[in-house]
């Protein structure tokens, strides 16, 4: 029996990227259907204690620094620390994942081609090209994924959706992968407890 697990994220966040084709990987060995849910994190960290990165003491955000190059040679990807197209505005990149959701398109993929755009090419996900380039890397079109589809305002009311679905099920922090007992892994970190999960409900 295929388990749907809810995969709570935002697009530029490096743990999310880190963990993306690691939990894709997990998710066909185990049949698990990855119900992707693009969230606004600024609203998420205001209502459960946490802050964002500019306003993190400088302990916390060296200790980042040393977790990123830790995961970086335990995931084996050349993620950039500080990439020039980060921190940016992803609104345009978000609807078009939320697009390839709705048309039955594989969302995952073109999330992780988005986030690679961001940590690894140094890319910014305010410029089109940028993303219609990430879609294609991705095997999907970018004019086509928007084509006849939902609003711009249908689509960001659904990315407002999911981030009060987060909310309600307890979701802190990005990646966040939710069992459909609500049972939380917060964390890029948390895989292989998800993937030990994931096997004894199978």
């Amino acid at each position: 029996m295929s388990i749907t697990v809810d995969y709570y994220m935002t697009l530029t966040s490096p743990w999310t990227y880190l963990g993306s084709a690691p939990f894709a990987e997990i998710a066909k060995r185990n049949d698990v259907t990855v119900n992707i849910k693009p969230c606004k994190f600024g609203p998420i960290f205001e209502q459960t204690g946490g802050l964002p990165l500019p306003k993190r003491s400088p302990q916390r955000r060296a200790y980042r620094m040393m977790e990123l190059k830790r995961w970086r040679e335990v995931r084996d990807v050349p993620l950039t620390l500080e990439p020039k197209g980060f921190p940016c505005n992803d609104t345009v990149a978000t609807r078009l994942v939320i697009a390839a959701k709705l048309k039955g398109e594989d969302a995952h993929r073109l999330a992780t081609e988005l986030g690679r755009a961001v940590w690894e090419r140094e890319e910014t996900l305010e410029d089109p090209g940028h993303v219609a380039s990430a879609a294609r890397r991705a095997g999907l079109d970018a004019v086509s994924l928007r084509a006849g589809g939902p609003s711009d305002a249908e689509l960001d009311a659904l990315h407002e959706q999911y981030t009060q679905d987060a909310l309600a099920v307890g979701v802190f922090g990005a990646p966040s992968y939710v069992l459909p007992s609500g049972e939380i892994f917060w964390g890029q970190d948390r895989l292989d407890l998800l993937e030990r999960a994931l096997k004894q409900l199978g």
